[in-house]
């Protein structure tokens, strides 16, 4: 590149920078002062998702995070605790999993095909807790997280009701703006795509651009895969060379350890212990072996 065109280049990305960095003042000068939570939720870092979102309307920014703030206030995603939501991950239909993408992103993978609940609060609290134990796990510098979605064993009669794939989309495009990178919906069946067309038209145009179908027998999509994700840390479930196996036992005392961390991040783990405090419960939980007991 010629020396003229690179500072050229160089400059408008400086300005487009500033520009950015303005935006994000305007918008934290828009929702006003924040407290407590509220203001450990309001980085710089989450007022550019949302931000971004909008297409760096602030004004459309502003309305999202209120939203968001007020849905925060009321639900407390950063409250639900592991022995909360146990029962719905019993069978691993939504994990951790233990790599990262080739970006070095967080990893969610799902199962419907393991759906093992018919309620749909359940599935939401369930799917918002691990999205708030994945975002605290993000490597420094990560902003989003890659989700791998198997079909294998997945039929309408294991498939969730539309009204609650509605929700959490909802949910998801809603409260968590910009925290997928990639969803990756692997060997879906043919009868998924017809679901799929239904709940397509509650997906926003940046979200649906993320959403890849892949098929084994096709060489172009698994190409695809390769360039998200390494087959030697792939499970054989997604064309890779690893076994998944859920351990619901052992998942619990991960997710129990999480819940510690969790509760000190947002400041939970000061309150004092008393039974009349509905927050003293961040510092004492279950054992796996309750909860899997529980469960079962």
């Amino acid at each position: 590149m010629p020396m003229f065109w690179r500072k050229q280049s160089n400059n408008h990305a400086k300005e487009e920078a500033a520009e950015k960095s303005a935006k994000v003042q305007e918008l934290r000068t828009a929702i006003g002062p924040q407290s407590g939570r509220s203001l450990k939720y309001c980085t710089d870092a989450c007022l550019r998702r949302y931000l971004e979102a909008r297409n760096w309307n602030v004004a459309k920014a502003q309305k999202m995070l209120e939203e968001s703030l007020k849905w925060r206030a009321t639900y407390k995603p950063e409250e639900i605790r592991w022995h909360e939501v146990a029962e719905e991950g019993e069978t691993g239909k939504v994990s951790k999993a233990n790599f990262h993408d080739r970006s070095g992103r967080t990893v969610l993978i799902m199962r419907p095909g393991k759906q093992n609940t018919t309620s749909p609060e359940g599935n939401v609290r369930h799917l918002v807790y691990l999205m708030e134990s994945a975002i605290l796990n993000l490597p420094e510098g990560q902003e989003q997280m890659s989700w791998l979605i198997d079909f294998n064993g997945w039929s309408l009669n294991t498939n969730i009701p539309i009204s609650t794939a509605r929700d959490i989309i909802n949910v998801l495009q809603n409260h968590y703006p910009e925290r997928l990178a990639i969803v990756i919906l692997y060997s879906p069946p043919r009868i998924f795509e017809a679901f799929y067309k239904v709940v397509k038209y509650f997906v926003d145009a940046k979200t649906s651009e993320k959403i890849h179908f892949v098929y084994p027998n096709n060489k172009d999509s698994m190409e695809l895969m390769k360039t998200f994700f390494d087959s030697d840390n792939l499970p054989s479930e997604f064309g890779g060379k690893t076994t998944l196996n859920y351990d619901h036992e052992e998942f619990s005392r991960i997710m129990i350890q999480e819940d510690v961390k969790t509760a000190k991040y947002w400041g939970l783990d000061t309150t004092p212990l008393n039974g009349s405090d509905k927050n003293s419960a961040t510092l004492v939980a279950p054992e796996p072996e309750s909860i899997a007991s529980a469960a079962s």
